[in-house]
């Protein structure tokens, strides 16, 4: 990681003062936060939390903005009731709290959200977006997962997956320039390799001047210098979304 003392992949940014406009639902064994858009569709996406865990507002925030865009959101605990980091946490732990929550083994979870989605709320075409822990997921199940359409790797730690791009999906990556945790030379390797040996759709954005974690943890009204990125960001999210869903 770039800073030992403080070796978290995820900023802790700006937290929203946001309650949600969806509800909490209880998936097999584990618990997730779903929103439903007005009109019916067939159209839905999972979101997958960064290390702050699944009840954090910014991401239920993100998961109603696509509920507005028409999709059926769900946003579940991928850390299966094991505690979200908090930022009062010795930062010293934070590498072994990371061992028992691994971003490539949440294939169970995974699968009972797909069944649920399809099952409960009539969805067939499903895409996946991910924030630092859930963007590094993401990748993960864009390499193996057949059921998934796309995927939005934001910020995702591209440490953990640095030898796979043999992608399935088509996959949107987003990055900022000034990320300390990803350092633009993991995001030149990452171009190249997906160049080499992807066969499908992607592309690799990087966002001029952001921090890790803007497109979420960032507040436009208290950020204006960096409002246009955040926006530019999730519009571009939700393009991707809209031309592969």
């Amino acid at each position: 990681m770039a800073n030992e003392s403080r070796p978290c992949p995820c900023d802790i940014g700006d937290r929203f003062d946001y309650g949600g406009g969806g509800k909490e639902v209880q998936v097999e064994h584990i618990k997730a936060y779903v929103c439903k858009p007005p009109a019916s569709t067939d159209k839905a996406v999972i979101v997958i939390h960064d290390i702050f865990g699944w009840q954090l507002p910014n991401t239920r925030y993100i998961a109603d903005m696509l509920t507005t865009n028409g999709y059926i959101a769900i946003c579940p605990d991928f850390f299966v009731g094991q505690e979200a980091w908090k930022p009062s946490n010795d930062w010293a732990s934070f590498n072994d709290w990371l061992k028992t929550r691994n971003a490539s083994k949440i294939d169970k979870e995974v699968d009972a959200v797909l069944k649920y989605l399809r099952d409960q709320c009539g969805a067939k075409k499903i895409g996946v977006i991910g924030f630092c822990w859930g963007g590094a997921a993401v990748q993960h199940l864009m390499l193996k997962n057949p059921h998934l359409k796309t995927g939005v790797s934001l910020y995702g730690v591209i440490s953990r997956f640095a030898d796979k791009s043999d992608l399935l999906h088509p996959t949107f990556f987003i990055f900022g320039e000034k990320d300390d945790i990803i350092p633009l030379d993991q995001v030149t390797l990452l171009e190249q390799k997906l160049k080499q040996n992807c066969k499908v759709d992607y592309e690799v954005k990087i966002y001029p001047g952001q921090t890790h974690g803007f497109v979420h943890r960032k507040r436009e009204d208290i950020n204006p210098q960096d409002k246009p990125y955040i926006e530019e960001g999730r519009k571009d999210m939700i393009n991707w979304l809209n031309k592969y869903l």
